[in-house]
């Protein structure tokens, strides 16, 4: 939920330097309840940006590469363009996009579906735009799954006496395997948060969008579908069929079982 604010005064004359009626302009807060990043809402006499303040360098580089990658592989209107960026402030100015966050908004079925379709769409043309992978990239993608499969142990530790003796065995087979699994899978740069928090719907135009680029990085395809197959589908298989109606093809056995 945004509110009425002020921009930080360092920051706020840096953006002056970009955002054109910055003294006059209505300024609320828009970052999200969880997360250490701040963004801003300005709404100035030509038009309005958002303004993200990042936590760390390697954020504000995720989203300034990612912002570089969705002008590769996007429409012009399907995501933000970077207006300005400080490294030394680990800061940006993105356009703003019509619409609204699709996470909690009231939409009929069909609708829904609809708008599943269009993001596997997205995603798809997303991941099928290359970024050069190289091998030390690959090692650190090989190493973050191996480490997934290592952390399986911690739940385990924690609600071992919680689960069935064959729940467990599934987790730790599932940690077992993962890695093996993961080797073959299709390699991509993700988006890194693909969910409807980060998706805009404009229901008067029925145009989907997509926002907020820190997380993205090389990594296996698959992992972009984490949010959905853990939160989403399970209990809305026609999302699912939609999304991947979009995607464009169905996922391989051994990225299904990656996946889960």
């Amino acid at each position: 939920m945004t509110h009425a604010t002020s921009l930080p005064s360092d920051l706020h004359q840096w953006v002056t330097r970009h955002v054109v009626g910055m003294d006059t302009a209505a300024v609320t807060d828009a970052s999200w309840p969880r997360g250490d990043s701040r963004v801003w809402r300005v709404r100035a006499d030509h038009g309005e940006a958002f303004i993200k303040l990042y936590p760390s360098l390697e954020k504000y580089e995720r989203e300034v590469k990612g912002c570089a990658h969705a002008g590769r592989a996007l429409a012009d209107t399907e995501a933000p363009h970077l207006l300005a960026s400080d490294p030394e402030r680990s800061a940006v100015v993105l356009s703003a996009l019509p619409g609204r966050v699709v996470r909690g908004l009231p939409l009929e079925q069909t609708e829904e579906q609809h708008v599943h379709r269009l993001a596997g769409d997205l995603l798809r043309r997303w991941h099928d735009t290359p970024e050069p992978i190289d091998d030390r990239e690959h090692q650190r993608i090989m190493a973050s799954v191996t480490a997934q499969a290592d952390g399986a142990a911690v739940p385990l530790e924690r609600l071992g006496d919680q689960l069935s003796p064959a729940e467990q065995d599934l987790v730790r087979d599932a940690a077992h395997d993962l890695p093996d699994l993961a080797r073959p899978l299709p390699l991509a740069y993700r988006h890194g948060d693909y969910s409807p928090r980060n998706w805009l719907w404009d229901e008067a135009a029925g145009h989907h969008s997509l926002i907020d680029f820190e997380e993205s990085a090389p990594g296996i395809a698959v992992e972009d579908l984490v949010w959905l197959c853990g939160a989403a589908w399970p209990i809305r298989p026609d999302l699912r069929a939609a999304f991947l109606t979009g995607y464009g093809r169905p996922l391989s056995s051994t990225e299904q079982r990656a996946l889960v």
